[in-house]
């Protein structure tokens, strides 16, 4: 049968599963296991728990008796060699809807700290300039939201909340949406705020390109707490350096954690955080709760 094998715990989550009820047996890593260490732990394993691991065709031949991945979220085609699992008979597994909230709050967090200035002013401050920055009013602003799934959908809630006038974008079409739909060009001509929750796929990959950017205003931040992938980001680096867009807010990377020298790193209308939006302690709990329903 082979054991369950949680494979990148962090300190937070081997606290939480204790509250939860750890499974009798499970193996918890705690931290990130390089490869060598990763083809140990799966060697045995009958099932899973990836939260950002690297998975490819070879480490899942080192695992003979695997028949489940329960992946820790939504991406895990960006983590796990996906024909090889379906190729070896392996299920993947993806747990949705946890957090939704989380990182729906967080694309509101970015976009109105880039709207206020709030990253530039800490920054001044804390290499001794005092410079009060002027920030924008939300009420005369338009918020467009591309991808309506359950985090667009809170996003869009919480930006209306906010006195905002949401628009909003799906690939496919929808019967409730929680705002006005319209073309994807007509929001990105539209929008003082680009805030972006798709899935990466290869129909998304690339969706934000230097013709998209030209679309958009010059004034306008952009916010991706979705992949990477959706921004074809040497366009957004060179969009942001000329000033042809006013700020990227960004919590996915290409690389991850993003490496010192990283053309973002420079640029001052640039706000990073390190692929945070769904870390809150109730998300956690819920994603926990819902990895170990799967498996008792």
């Amino acid at each position: 049968m082979g054991k369950l094998v949680y494979l990148d715990a962090t300190p937070h989550s081997v606290r939480l599963l204790q509250d939860l009820g750890r499974p009798a047996g499970m193996v918890v890593h705690e931290g990130d296991p390089d490869p060598a260490r990763l083809r140990e732990l799966i060697a045995d394993a009958g099932i899973v728990w990836n939260g950002h691991t690297y998975m490819t065709a070879g480490d899942l031949d080192a695992a003979p008796l695997l028949r489940r991945i329960i992946f820790l979220g939504t991406g895990a085609s960006s983590y796990i060699d996906m024909a090889a699992a379906d190729a070896r008979g392996v299920a993947v597994e993806t747990i949705r809807g946890y957090g939704d909230q989380a990182v729906g709050q967080h694309a509101i967090a970015l976009a109105l700290g880039a709207l206020r200035q709030i990253a530039s002013m800490d920054r001044s401050i804390r290499a001794g300039h005092w410079e009060p920055l002027a920030g924008r009013e939300f009420q005369e602003l338009t918020f467009g939201v591309v991808g309506m799934g359950g985090i667009g959908r809170a996003t869009a809630g919480l930006a209306a909340a906010l006195g905002f006038r949401v628009i909003g974008w799906n690939r496919s079409p929808l019967g409730d949406a929680p705002c006005p739909l319209v073309p994807f060009d007509e929001l990105l001509e539209a929008a003082d705020v680009v805030s972006l929750h798709l899935a990466l796929s290869p129909e998304t990959a690339g969706l934000i390109d230097a013709a998209a950017l030209g679309r958009m205003r010059r004034d306008a931040v952009i916010v991706n707490t979705a992949r990477a992938g959706v921004i074809d980001t040497r366009a957004l680096v060179a969009a942001l350096a000329d000033g042809r867009i006013g700020h990227a807010a960004l919590d996915v990377f290409d690389e991850e954690p993003l490496p010192q020298g990283d053309r973002l790193l420079s640029l001052p209308n640039a706000t990073l955080t390190a692929h945070a939006g769904f870390k809150t302690d109730a998300a956690l709990r819920r994603l926990l709760a819902e990895a170990l329903a799967r498996v008792r």
